[in-house]
Formats: structure tokens, C-alpha cells, sequence
């Protein structure tokens, strides 16, 4: 039998080895919790791993030593069976993060404190990313959350793996008491209704749009109509980055609302400008919609500095 609270590893000469990964709510972790794990892996002859569920496994471990690991740690099992939500993985958020838009720490640690080991019918993963960068790699949950200027925006049907399918959007801009509910009806609609299979694959079955008018059906609170594609009045669906200046054509000064893709797209010489302001991660996503004057706040830099010094390279470059 398998050493409870553990998963079988390798196999080498006949000889197996585990692993046990202890459940770290978002990935935090007190001094005093890795000073166990470091105690454990040394006691046991165990090699610490960090997980992509923001956990901390120690594995190598042989099947008598894992009840001395669990008994050293005084910790829980991050999974419970098969058959669960696996992970709640988070971002840092507005908490942490100079790019939040929202508290995904609020949020994710909210879903792992309710749903964290729940059984379901199929193995599900939940992703909270506090800006639509999306660290926690909402795309690829079953259940996810992108939080923007607005409120939460929320995703269904994500997954990685051998077949992996991009989630869909759901529906946007919710608070978050109405982001708790919507994933209380997401999770009880699939709860009840699927087969043995993954949210993705669930939606695929039944349809994107049958699924997304039950659950609004729910979230709303109104009877189903005849309405187009889900049967229900869509919320209106708001951009979560202010209107931009589009289109920068050579020739053309910038501003503080020009986007910094634009102007490394059209001037490629001012990356030394960037780079002098300490702007250096050129080739980040918030790039393609990040106008000058959330970049120098987000920084901590002067807008009207760097447009002087922009526009002063551009005019240097044209006079060439």
C-alpha cells in the first residue's frame, strides 16, 4: 500500500521512492515552517522541490520515512484524492505587486479556504491573477480569475497537459463578493452535471453557450429567454485599459497617454532611453497596452521626464 499522504515517485532496481507535498495556501510560508522542511529533508535524505502550485515537495523519500516526515512537519497533505480541486494558485495582487489591479491574495486564499480538496468530478484547478498579465496563469484553469481596472474577470474551462484548451471568458467586471458567488455556481453547476471529465471538456460537450446561459441563469437570478447566443442579457463587457492613442506614425512626438509598444514599434532607437529610466523589461505584456503614465507611476518616475527625454531622442534621430 501506498504511504498515506504520499505519491510514488520512481522506481529504480525495484526500489520505490515518494514524495509528500504539505498544503501552503498561496504559496506562503513562515521561517519557521522551512526551517521543518529543511529539518525533514536532511533527517530523511530528501530533496526539496518547489511545485508549480506554489507548494514546497520533499521527495526521494522512502516508504518507512514518510509518517516520521509528516509527524517532523506538523503539516497537512496538499491533496486529498484524485478526483479535487488540486491547487488554488494566486499572484501577489495589489498587496504585493506594482501592477495589481486587484487583491488576488484576498480572493485566491477566500477560494482555497472553501474549495481546497473538494471532491468534484474531475481533477480542477482555480487561478487568481491580480492584473491581466496573469502570473497565475489563469488561461490554463479550470476555473479563473484576471482582475482589471474594473473588478474580476472571470475564465472557465482552462488546462494544460496533453491536451491542453485556453479558457473561456465568462463574464467581467464583478466585485468581489459577486467573483465568490459566480464561482459558487460555476463549481455547483459542474458538480452536477458532468461526467468524469475536465471543466474544458465538460463545456465542450454541452456547449460554450448552453453553459454560459445556466450559470448566468443562476448568477442573475432570471429565467432563461430567447435571447441570442445565451439566452440571458449579457453584462456589458468594459475594457479593462483605458482608450489609447493608436497608431503612432514616424514623424508623430509622444505623449503621456502613447503606448510603449507603439513607440518601440516606430522608434526603436529610444530602448536606451527606456533603459536609462530603468524601464528595462521592454518585452513585458503590460507593454502592448501600457500607455507612458502608468508605466512612470507604476515606476515611480516623473511622466513629463520621460516624454522630454523620448521626444528629445526622437528629434535627435530625425535630424540625422
Amino acid at each position: 500500500m501506498q504511504p498515506k499522504g504520499a505519491n510514488l515517485q520512481k522506481i529504480r532496481d525495484g526500489k520505490k521512492t515518494y514524495a509528500v507535498t504539505p498544503h501552503l495556501p498561496g504559496g506562503f510560508v513562515k521561517p519557521d515552517v522551512l526551517r521543518r522542511y529543511a529539518e525533514a529533508a536532511e533527517q530523511f535524505g530528501g530533496v526539496l522541490k518547489l511545485t508549480s502550485a506554489q507548494r514546497i515537495m520533499i521527495t526521494g523519500l522512502k516508504a518507512e520515512d514518510v509518517e516520521g516526515v509528516w509527524e517532523l512537519l506538523g503539516m497537512q497533505p496538499a491533496m486529498g484524492f484524485a478526483n479535487c480541486v488540486r491547487s488554488i494558485k494566486m499572484c501577489p495582487g495589489d498587496t504585493f505587486c506594482k501592477r495589481g489591479k486587484q487583491d488576488a491574495i484576498k480572493l485566491g486564499m477566500e477560494l482555497d479556504k472553501r474549495y481546497h480538496k473538494k471532491e468534484m468530478p474531475s481533477r480542477i484547478k482555480m487561478g487568481v491573477a491580480g492584473c491581466p498579465n496573469s502570473c497565475a496563469e489563469v488561461h490554463v484553469k479550470d476555473v479563473g480569475f484576471i482582475g482589471t481596472e474594473n473588478g474580476w474577470d472571470v475564465y472557465v474551462g482552462g488546462c494544460a497537459g496533453a491536451q491542453p484548451r485556453l479558457a473561456d471568458k465568462l463574464l467581467g467586471s464583478l466585485n468581489l463578493e459577486e467573483a465568490l458567488r459566480i464561482a459558487e455556481i460555476i463549481v455547483s453547476f459542474y458538480k452536477q452535471n458532468a461526467e468524469v471529465e475536465r471543466m474544458g471538456v465538460f463545456i465542450d460537450r454541452i456547449g460554450f453557450g448552453s453553459f454560459q446561459k445556466e450559470v448566468l441563469s443562476r448568477f442573475y437570478g432570471q429565467q432563461q429567454s430567447d435571447s441570442a447566443e445565451t439566452g440571458l442579457p449579457l453584462p456589458k463587457q468594459t475594457t479593462s485599459a483605458p482608450l489609447l492613442k493608436e497608431n503612432l506614425q514616424p514623424g508623430d512626438m509622444v505623449n503621456e497617454d502613447t503606448v510603449i509598444s507603439d513607440i518601440l514599434r516606430v522608434y526603436p532607437h529610444t530602448v536606451p532611453v527606456f533603459r536609462s529610466f530603468g524601464l528595462g523589461c521592454l518585452g513585458c505584456p503590460s507593454s502592448t497596452g501600457e500607455p507612458l503614465h502608468q508605466a512612470a507611476a507604476i515606476h515611480g518616475l516623473q511622466v513629463s521626464d520621460l516624454v522630454e527625454a523620448l521626444n528629445s531622442s526622437i528629434k535627435e534621430e530625425q535630424n540625422k
